[in-house]
């Protein structure tokens, strides 16, 4: 099983399953039914309009020019407004990486765009079978060009392993000093916390001292349980990610 190390906005790196062929095609089949289907509603729409008898008319040309215009640009558009899917790749659950784990930008979704003529249009998309089958990073020639692969969504790791950790959606943060912990903090109380749950007699006094150390780094000093305040302190650090990635992203 290909993989590719995606590095998260929390700058934890997780191993995503590349893509296969299959998955591909399907996804491919699944927009080209969308597409399929916008071409039949656009010759509807002439037809009822009597358009096909006014081929002359400048503004009706123009007017099926510009229907068309989503057809050809579907993919490219698709991939810069949804992330890096389209329709069918949301489908099957796949989307557009770079190898280097950061984020394609419109460039990157511009040059994949722009060899799918290669790609796909020639010999009916066996050139792009064979490519990936080939490359052993499920690249086309389009993604060798972009440095872009395609993987899946499902990570290859569990949230278990990193330092992410689930919280409900109004979860409100006790500790605004989780602000003064890195990465490397969070992970060792991940750690810590992991461990107790295998043995827990053996740990309270790891647990203890781990909240010491971080109610000296903070500066606080708190009356909970050394186990609660692990626990807090881990789902604030991923609330104030959670928030700053979403400061981000607006």
């Amino acid at each position: 099983m290909e993989t590719v190390q995606i590095e998260t906005t929390q700058h934890v790196e997780i191993d995503y399953e590349i893509a296969g062929v299959g998955d591909r095609i399907l996804a491919a089949l699944v927009d080209y039914i969308i597409l399929i289907g916008y071409m039949l509603a656009v010759g509807f729409t002439f037809n009822l309009f009597g358009a096909f008898e006014s081929a002359n008319n400048t503004g009706m040309m123009a007017l099926g020019i510009t229907l068309l215009l989503p057809y050809f640009f579907y993919d490219l558009l698709s991939e810069i407004f949804m992330h890096g899917q389209s329709v069918g790749k949301k489908v099957l659950k796949i989307k557009v990486a770079k190898l280097d784990g950061s984020q394609p930008d419109v460039g990157s979704y511009l040059l994949r765009w722009l060899l799918r003529f290669v790609d796909v249009s020639i010999m009916s998309g066996a050139i792009a079978i064979i490519a990936i089958l080939v490359n052993g990073k499920g690249q086309r020639i389009g993604d060798m060009a972009a440095g872009t692969t395609v993987v899946k969504l499902k990570p290859s790791v569990n949230l278990d392993d990193t330092i992410l950790t689930e919280i409900e959606e109004d979860y409100t943060p006790v500790f605004s000093q989780v602000s003064m912990l890195n990465d490397k903090d969070i992970a060792t109380v991940k750690k810590v916390l992991d461990f107790r749950v295998s043995d827990a007699k053996m740990s309270n006094h790891l647990v203890y001292k781990t909240k010491t150390a971080l109610e000296d780094k903070m500066g606080v000093k708190s009356d909970m349980s050394p186990l609660s305040f692990l626990d807090t302190v881990l789902k604030d650090y991923n609330a104030m990610v959670l928030r700053q990635d979403g400061e981000m992203d607006s």
